[in-house]
């Protein structure tokens, strides 16, 4: 057996709220929507993870998702423009990301990362 594909489910009943941070902040692609789901997802091939935290890393809550971008600068103005309150960040970790953390329209804790390339 394979495990095929991973997906996040979070409880709503304002699933229109979606859009205004995964498709329109995070770039996101509507997939399905079926009235009371709608799934938000991208054709590029990602590693399938699933993480067990005691915290965030640095003495941070956990995050209730965390979300791999190419350009965490992109990323962060992105958030801004949008009104999203960054809550943690952006900070350059011991363990090779830079990230940030914000809160979706639902009140989720969203850890957004690049990996940083060493010198």
């Amino acid at each position: 057996m394979k495990v095929r594909r991973i997906v996040a489910n979070i409880d709503t009943r304002k699933i229109e709220a979606a859009k205004s941070f995964y498709h329109d902040v995070l770039g996101l692609d509507l997939l399905m929507d079926h009235g009371w789901i709608a799934t938000y997802g991208s054709n590029e091939v990602m590693s399938v993870q699933i993480s067990f935290a005691s915290e965030g890393g640095s003495g941070t809550p956990t995050p209730d998702l965390s979300i791999e971008v190419d350009d965490i600068e992109a990323a962060l103005e992105r958030v801004k423009r949008a009104g999203f309150a960054v809550e943690y960040g952006p900070m350059n970790e011991p363990w090779g990301v830079r990230r940030f953390f914000v809160r979706d329209p639902f009140g989720k804790l969203v850890n957004i990362l690049a990996h940083v390339q060493a010198d």
